[in-house]
């Protein structure tokens, strides 16, 4: 389970060092092989390797017809890359991926369960005190299960 969050800086060569208490546990779920890919938000998604395969497993069963399903398979697995944890547990983020997210110096890594956000670190400011005043609110696409939720 990865949860909190985390500022990070990334070195000049584009590496992430993966925060301790997560390592082991990423080594655990996928022997440190994890997959990165873009997200609508312009963060980054980082998933152990496992947990993608289920992911993408999905996606593909997505109807290739349907306009929204065609994109999402687009952007989540055309923009997928494999890599690795290496052994002072950095991951390279590959340069388009980092160009996508405007990720530069200071990054935060942003826990959602099974897998990691990356986000330059302005735009997750912006992007949480947007949302903190109400300015995510998307009632066009209702979500269900919300309101049975207990926080």
């Amino acid at each position: 389970m990865f949860r909190g969050i985390s500022p990070l800086s990334l070195d000049g060569k584009g590496r992430l060092a993966i925060p301790a208490k997560y390592r082991q546990r990423l080594q655990d779920a996928g022997s440190g092989q994890v997959v990165l890919t873009i997200d609508r938000d312009r963060c980054l998604l980082l998933y152990p390797l496992p947990v993608w395969e289920d992911v993408e497993r999905q996606l593909i069963r997505l109807s290739s017809t349907h306009k929204r399903a065609r994109a999402l398979k687009r952007l989540l697995l055309g923009h997928a890359e494999e890599c690795s944890l290496d052994a002072s547990g950095r991951i390279l983020l590959p340069a388009p991926l980092r160009e996508f997210a405007g990720l530069d110096k200071r990054v935060v890594l942003v826990g959602q369960g099974n897998k990691f956000e990356i986000w330059n670190e302005a735009a997750w400011n912006a992007w949480r005190e947007s949302s903190l005043v109400g300015g995510d609110d998307d009632e066009s696409d209702p979500l269900p299960d919300l309101d049975t939720l207990a926080f």
